[in-house]
């Protein structure tokens, strides 16, 4: 059987670098690797549809820097900063020692219609609201290459429009090329859970090859 390998993984550190960089003892990795799942996954439920594009997270002796790309900065940031201030308080509530001090820094996506998470989250939301699932499908590609993308694929498996029986709905448009290693590709993937059952969804993005050394992020 074929191996499927993260195109974001595969590519590291190629085009790509890591979204946590730390060192960590023998008997901190575990600690550490858990620590920022935690944290990644309290983000993504606390900012659903603010357009995260990527949370970056660095560790110090006894500091985190959290990094959070996203296409709608005011939203997470709040009037006056009041709503960073509370998300900084609950991540430290909740996640850090008492020692620890963290940073967190909004940074705003410039290209939002190239973030393969940023896709992913319009059609999730989309597809929640019960919209046809090929419309949904033939606006994010018209978006995408609108945005100046060199090629986009997406995948949409479940039971869609309500059927009994689940099927596979796939869409292609530009090149793809997955092989490649300095081919700048974004992926995503992520379900809908509708009414009739979870529908699985999967976006790659392919801007374009890179021939220098800086990596994307």
């Amino acid at each position: 059987m074929a191996r499927k390998v993260n195109p974001k993984i595969f590519r590291i550190p190629f085009t790509r670098d890591w979204e946590s960089k730390w060192f960590a003892n023998k008997h901190e990795f575990k600690d550490f690797l858990k620590n920022d799942l935690q944290i990644r996954k309290f983000l993504s439920l606390k900012l659903k549809n603010c357009g995260i594009s990527s949370i970056k997270i660095e560790r110090l002796l006894n500091s985190i820097k959290i990094i959070i790309h996203t296409s709608k900065p005011g939203i997470i940031i709040g009037r006056g900063g009041t709503g960073i201030q509370k998300i900084r308080k609950q991540i430290k509530d909740k996640f850090l020692k008492e020692n620890q001090s963290i940073e967190l820094n909004i940074v705003e996506e410039k290209s939002p219609m190239l973030s393969a998470n940023i896709i992913l989250e319009e059609a999730i939301s989309a597809i929640e609201k019960r919209l046809p699932y090929r419309r949904v499908m033939k606006k994010i590609i018209r978006d995408v290459s609108t945005a100046g993308a060199k090629g986009v694929k997406i995948i949409i498996k479940g039971r869609l429009n309500g059927a009994q029986i689940a099927r596979s709905e796939k869409l292609i448009w530009g090149q793809l090329p997955l092989q490649k290693m300095r081919a700048d590709m974004d992926y995503s993937r992520g379900a809908a859970h509708t009414v009739f059952g979870v529908i699985g969804i999967k976006v790659w993005i392919y801007k374009g090859q890179q021939f220098k050394k800086e990596k994307a992020d």
